[in-house]
């Protein structure tokens, strides 16, 4: 099968690419700016493509002569995402998918999160709903483009498949990696406010992805999480412990409001990405939990690392 990943130099892209570099696909990867490791590139059964996706007109050469396309670009540390995202976060969506359907690609998979559906918690998780009305920007913009995918697919030409997984972790996943710096620099800092979060790890999340690129038959929305979300506050806390790190600071909520507003603030001045921003300060405040039954039914029955107590030792 013929593989077109979009977003393959990312942080989780490249982790991808790497898990099916065994396999007999041919990876073709969708370059812009950032170029792919090359270690990768070296791989007989990788090539890359020079594309654009804000510009339709590139895309026609990448999609063609493929089988399948795996989404996973997006644009985050920025300023202002209420400029940004919609462009990023939709119209790049829309524009590879009318360059994956003129070229008759067979099935898209879209890498998303169950925060689309907004606060979810485990009394009332995330059910793979399309009509959710988040209030975050990143969430409000990636559920668009998740209805958009399934607008397209409405002829029965392409095959629609939503990947909502939870927060990743493991080995070489940089947001870990900082938790870890910050950790051991005691600059980590967290609400009180209890918040939800949902993960999965990263060899289960590789190998349930794995799924619908390879098989027949998968299509709609499967929500990717482990058996057990914790509060956040939890999770630094045990990985404060793994590190042999002090417990994050506990400070006021306004606390990170005010951050987020001033390193928005600066970042537009210095010009220079935002670590911090309002939305972000909203998302990371957003409780997710997901219903992963029909993962579990349809993708992976049983997990290698069921909970973060298994997985810690990826880290």
């Amino acid at each position: 099968m013929r593989i077109l990943i979009a977003g393959a130099a990312g942080n989780l892209g490249s982790h991808v690419v790497a898990h099916l570099l065994d396999s007999t696909h041919h990876l073709r990867l969708l370059i812009h700016q950032t170029p792919a490791p090359s270690a990768l590139l070296s791989h007989p059964n990788v090539s890359m493509v020079q594309a654009d996706l804000a510009q339709p007109k590139t895309l026609a050469g990448a999609c063609n002569d493929i089988d399948g396309i795996v989404y996973l670009a997006g644009v985050l540390f920025a300023p202002l995402p209420g400029r940004f995202l919609p462009t990023t976060n939709v119209e790049y969506v829309r524009n590879l998918l009318g360059a994956a359907r003129a070229c008759g690609v067979r099935r898209f998979i879209l890498v998303s999160f169950p925060h689309v559906e907004g606060e979810t918690t485990p009394e009332h998780p995330a059910m793979g709903r399309l009509d959710a009305k988040p209030e975050v920007i990143h969430f409000r913009t990636r559920l668009e483009a998740e209805r958009l995918l399934c607008q397209f697919c409405r002829d029965g030409g392409m095959t629609p498949i939503v990947f909502r997984a939870g927060i990743v972790y493991g080995a070489g996943i940089k947001l870990f990696e900082a938790a870890r710096w910050m950790l051991e620099h005691r600059v980590m800092a967290i609400w009180n406010k209890p918040t939800w979060a949902h993960l999965i790890a990263l060899p289960d999340f590789l190998a349930a992805l794995k799924v619908p690129i390879e098989c027949d038959g998968v299509e709609g929305i499967y929500q990717v999480c482990d058996d057990a979300p914790l509060a956040l506050q939890e999770l630094l806390d045990l990985l404060a412990s793994h590190y042999q790190c002090p417990r994050p600071w506990r400070l006021p909520e306004w606390m990170f409001q005010i951050a987020g507003i001033g390193c928005e603030s600066a970042a537009l001045v210095l010009r220079t990405p935002a670590l911090l921003s309002r939305d972000i300060v909203r998302a990371g405040m957003t409780s997710s939990v997901a219903d992963t039954s029909r993962m579990k039914r349809e993708l992976l029955s049983v997990l290698a690392y069921p909970t973060i107590t298994e997985g810690i030792g990826l880290l």
